[in-house]
């Protein structure tokens, strides 16, 4: 089946005078998540991960993932003709140096102008130009090919309450225009779906676990334009919109009405989260300024509401997982339970907490081997059976009103092996290593990721993923800039930044382990030496006790663990039931 497409694109390619292709993950918006319309890249390829991109020239097709994917991938296109290419791993070459030693001079690489990012497109001309090899944007090739391909969501989008954001869409609006003016632009075109999102308090259901809505927003210095298909708005929230200065206009109707604005307007955009298609509908004589979206900024720091918020919801999140696991230790090998059964119980569980919108992301419900895939996704013909012995990994989060979550747990179902007991502790102690740092005002995530690692890198392990990333408040569970890993940054760490700590050691055919919290970051004082800053903990969950090697934990590790669990007893158990409040009582003990 997959090669059969590849042939079909091949013939397209031909007509269309290109030597290759590239289909990378994103939607129209550079999103990581996207609708099912958009997944080219899975019908291509049969990969199933959110990041990757597949390149296909006249004779060859390749895939490129980074190592969360490297397991899955493997498995998911073997058969195929596609060929895995893992990023990040030695002497694995980019899909630019590929396309440069397949192509020759003269010839052309093509891709669809609506996925394709500014950015890309230039790094990729800067690369294949001086070689001779033509960069050219063209229409969606797949769309001739995908049969039955899914239509695009039409569902309403609501007004979110200022209740939860804290902030006003027209107080966000007259921040951006502040900035707009220190630039000197006249236009500012946003792309990314998140932020228009927070920038006009909607929400919507355009993207699977995701609240938000496909559109494009161009703010004016007096007026502001929100292009999305009208069919998602209904009368009497056009009618808020314009009465707070947002016009709502078609969805398309973008792209004309950037072609006719003159050439002495100017533009500020995203060259990362813009698409090729809206850039070349500007008037070149323009002045474009490219920087990062200022939204990504001001939504990345949380105002006080935003975080009494996600306290509130992260409680609720809480009662749900301690439900779960209490239910899973006093059910397993009693009925059968399996992956997908376990995570419907837990998505059951948090669906009867109040504001409960849905889950935040495809839930990692893994048994033993199966959690050495960072990203797994249970299906029918992977579904394991949990038995009395051994580790589960289930890594999920739910979308609330009033928040986001995310957290992992690794839970001993019965008898675990020395290794198993050791490496969970090594990630115990990478964990507790960053939840209790105290840092300076201007360090990065990139020089606080050593904190995590280094009870692993001691032992001569690592892990094939970041160690934190940020979480939109009922937006989407990856939230940049900030972010905490390996690579070097340039975004700091801020105050009202919310953060996930998820370090993790994942062994193939054995076992993946992974302890993850949210934190938000506080200010600690502010002295002659600077602004400290350090993490505060919103996450209520026990952490598995009885698999504990304390031998390997210090004094102040411990005394860590303990007030932590005790902040979890007092949280919770005044919202739990009686047999429920006995388990959690025993599960936070002092050890």
């Amino acid at each position: 089946m997959i090669n059969e497409r590849i042939s079909k694109l091949r013939d397209l390619m031909k007509k269309e005078n290109l030597s290759a292709f590239i289909i990378p993950s994103s939607d129209n918006h550079q999103s990581e998540y996207v609708g099912d319309y958009f997944k080219s890249r899975e019908f291509m390829s049969g990969f199933t991960g959110s990041a990757g991109t597949l390149v296909v020239t006249l004779k060859e097709a390749g895939l490129w993932t980074d190592g969360r994917y490297h397991l899955q991938a493997s498995r998911e296109i073997n058969g195929t003709e596609v060929k895995l290419f893992k990023m990040g791993n030695p002497g694995v070459i980019s899909y630019t140096t590929w396309i440069k030693e397949s192509l020759e001079k003269g010839e052309t690489v093509g891709f669809n102008g609506l996925v394709f990012s500014l950015s890309q497109y230039k790094n990729l001309c800067k690369d294949l130009n001086p070689l001779g090899i033509e960069v050219r944007a063209v229409s969606d090739l797949i769309d001739d090919i995908w049969e039955g391909r899914p239509t695009i969501p039409c569902d309403e989008i609501f007004d979110f309450d200022i209740k939860y954001s804290g902030e006003s869409r027209v107080s966000k609006l007259e921040r951006i225009r502040k900035v707009m003016e220190e630039k000197r632009v006249s236009n500012y075109v946003i792309s990314s779906l998140d932020d228009i999102a927070w920038v006009t308090n909607l929400r919507g259901n355009d993207v699977r676990h995701n609240p938000v809505f496909l559109s494009y927003l161009v703010i004016g210095l007096e007026e502001t334009a929100l292009y999305v298909d009208k069919c998602k708005v209904s009368k009497e929230l056009e009618s808020i919109l314009n009465k707070d200065g947002i016009a709502v206009k078609p969805y398309d109707e973008v792209f004309e009405d950037l072609k006719v604005l003159d050439s002495k307007e100017s533009f500020y955009l995203d060259g990362e989260k813009t698409n090729v298609s809206i850039f070349d509908a500007i008037n070149k004589e323009s002045n474009i300024v490219e920087e990062r979206n200022v939204t990504t900024d001001f939504k990345a720091i949380k105002n006080k509401v935003e975080i009494e918020n996600f306290i509130k919801c992260h409680i609720k999140d809480g009662r749900a997982m301690v439900r779960f696991i209490y239910w899973l230790k006093n059910t397993i090998g009693k009925e059968e339970i399996t992956e997908i059964s376990a995570s419907d119980k837990l998505e059951k569980f948090r669906s009867e907490e109040d504001d409960f919108k849905g889950i935040s992301f495809d839930s990692i419900s893994a048994y033993e081997d199966n959690a050495a895939m960072l990203h797994y996704k249970a299906k029918e013909e992977s579904n394991a059976k949990l038995s009395p012995r051994g580790f589960y990994l289930i890594d999920s989060g739910g979308q609330y009103l009033d928040g986001t979550t995310d957290i992992t747990r690794t839970i001993s179902l019965g008898d675990i092996t020395e290794e198993q007991r050791e490496d969970f502790t090594l990630v115990l102690k990478g964990h507790i290593a960053l939840a209790k740092a105290v840092f300076l005002r201007g360090a990065t995530g990139h020089s606080l990721d050593i904190l995590a690692r280094g009870p692993i890198w001691e032992k001569g392990l690592d892990y094939r993923c970041g160690t934190g990333h940020g979480v939109g408040f009922f937006l989407n569970i990856h939230e940049g800039p900030q972010g905490i890993r390996k690579e070097q940054s340039s975004i700091t760490l801020e105050e009202g930044m919310i953060l996930t700590n998820e370090p993790g050691i994942y062994k193939d055919g054995k076992h993946g382990i992974r302890t993850e919290n949210l934190h938000v970051i506080e200010k600690v004082e502010e002295n002659d030496y600077g602004t400290f800053l350090r993490f505060n903990t919103i996450t209520y969950c026990p952490i598995e006790l009885d698999v504990i090697n304390k031998d390997l934990l210090s004094q102040d590790e411990i005394l860590w663990l303990n007030n932590y669990h005790k902040e979890v007893y007092d949280v919770l158990s005044p919202i739990l039931e009686e047999e429920e409040k006995n388990w959690l009582k025993e599960a936070t003990r002092s050890i």
